[in-house]
This record gives C-alpha cells, structure tokens and sequence, in this order.
C-alpha cells in the first residue's frame, strides 16, 4: 500500500522552483524547524534563511531558501520564499566565494559597510553550502 503524500509548492517572486508530491517536508521557522506529514493542522508561519528537507516517494533533496512562509492546509504546503535553489541548482564554488566575500566584509569593520546586509549575505550562502553538503 502506498504512503500517504501531500502536495508541496515552494514558489518566489521570480519562478515556480518545485511542485509535487511528498511525503515529508521540514522548513526553518523562525522559532525552530517545523515538519509535516499529509493532513498536518492547518498553520501558517514565517521562515528564516536554512535549509529546506523534502522526501519524496523514492529521494529525499534539500532547498536552500532566504525568508519567507509556509502555509500549511488539507495535506497541501505552501512554501512562499525571497529566494528558493533546489541542491540541484546550486555552484558550490560561486556559493563559497559569496561565503568569503561576505566574512571579509564583516572582519574590515570599516565604517561604510552595512553589517546587517552582510550578515544576512554570509548566512544566505551558509544555507547554500548546507543543502549541498
């Protein structure tokens, strides 16, 4: 007998980047990691910059995303992100070069660099580099 599935949309600004359906997904919210299996309570929440894990019938992949919500409502997860790359999709060596360039950012401590934007930049390709590991 087949397991129970739920349907999955992880969508940005920019594309559509998976649709189908899964039977297990966890998202980095703001308060801790949240997973859900079909016919999950119904919820909504923010996330932060991580690592999605979606397990499909025969693969488990990761998604990095930066932000955003997840909506959770009869067995369907809604996952509405700034940026979204499936494993797939992310260049180790450019994710580890946006790694250095922001670390080297924060050790200037000069006054003109914005230390939030650079933060955010160095856990932005953290989260890349996690998915892909």
């Amino acid at each position: 007998m087949a397991e129970k599935t739920q349907r999955l949309e992880i969508v940005t600004p920019e594309r559509k980047v998976y649709s189908g359906d899964v039977r297990f997904v966890v998202v980095p919210g703001v308060e801790g990691e949240l997973g859900f299996l079909p016919e999950h309570a119904p919820l909504v929440s923010a996330l932060k910059i991580g690592v999605m894990k979606v397990q499909e019938e025969n693969r488990t992949f990761k998604v990095a995303i930066s932000g955003g919500f997840v909506e959770v409502r009869n067995s369907r997860v809604t996952v509405l992100a700034r940026t979204a790359e499936r494993d797939d999709e992310i260049d180790r060596e450019r994710a580890e070069a946006a790694k250095a360039r922001a670390e080297q950012r924060l050790a200037a401590k000069t006054p003109d660099i914005d230390v939030v934007r650079a933060e955010l930049a160095l856990k932005r390709a953290m989260a890349r580099l996690k998915a892909i590991s």
